[in-house]
């Protein structure tokens, strides 16, 4: 039984990938800023809390659990995350920050936050996106998110060197196009080829897995070329 905390659990792979945890018998920690949706689920095994992960101050809730009822994390899955959808000269740089604020410095905060309560054979996960790897298809009006998602795959790069004495690995998964809200409300007309129950899937068995075999490396997880 893994101690597993997920970010972005209200819909989409983060809500499914929840679940699929909680049912295999490990503790899951839910964070999110709506908890209506897991919480209707009612899984003896998933904790919600309700975080905005743009506010340093909410990421502490999850940090004070953790302190008092769990003491340790095996899996961090680094999912929640904000896209914009505009064309570059109509992007503000409130848009900007407001992209970062959840897809980069979110990341960092609650990864930090955790790192106490990492030990040796800890995986932590971040899901990144095709659009954050240099040579990869750009899809126009992303500037703020594919750069974000850029940023974070260099993070972790960075963490994989910085704690490998203490052997807590971590990984990067750059998603393609999956069929989520998300996905939906930026592009209304685009279907992608994964349904978020399909990629929750992958990233459940990587994240128990993966870390046998990987640390501080990016695995392109899209059938599209490039």
């Amino acid at each position: 039984m893994k101690n597993v905390v997920i970010t972005g659990t209200s819909r989409g792979i983060g809500f499914e990938l929840a679940q699929q945890f909680a049912n295999n018998g490990h503790n899951v920690l839910a964070l999110s800023r709506n908890t209506s949706p897991l919480d209707r689920v009612n899984h003896k095994n998933i904790t919600t809390i309700s975080v905005d992960l743009s506010q340093n101050s909410e990421i502490q809730k999850a940090i004070d659990f953790i302190k008092s009822d769990w003491k340790q994390v095996d899996i961090l899955i680094n999912n929640a995350g904000k896209l914009i959808n505009k064309p570059f000269t109509e992007l503000t740089s409130e848009d900007f920050l407001e992209v970062y604020k959840v897809n980069v410095f979110g990341v960092a905060e609650i990864t930090k936050g955790l790192i106490p309560f990492l030990q040796k054979g800890s995986h932590v996960v971040t899901i990144s996106s095709m659009g954050g790897i240099q040579g990869s298809s750009k899809f126009g009006g992303l500037a703020a998110y594919s750069s974000a998602k850029g940023a974070v795959i260099t993070l972790s790069e960075l963490l994989a060197e910085e704690y490998k004495e203490d052997q807590i690995a971590f990984n990067v998964l750059a998603i393609g196009a999956v069929q989520t809200e998300m996905l939906a409300e930026a592009f209304p007309e685009y279907k992608a080829p994964l349904s978020a129950q399909e990629m929750a899937d992958y990233i459940y068995d990587f994240s128990l897995t993966g870390n046998k075999f990987y640390n501080g490396k990016v695995l392109q997880v899209s059938s599209s070329t490039p």
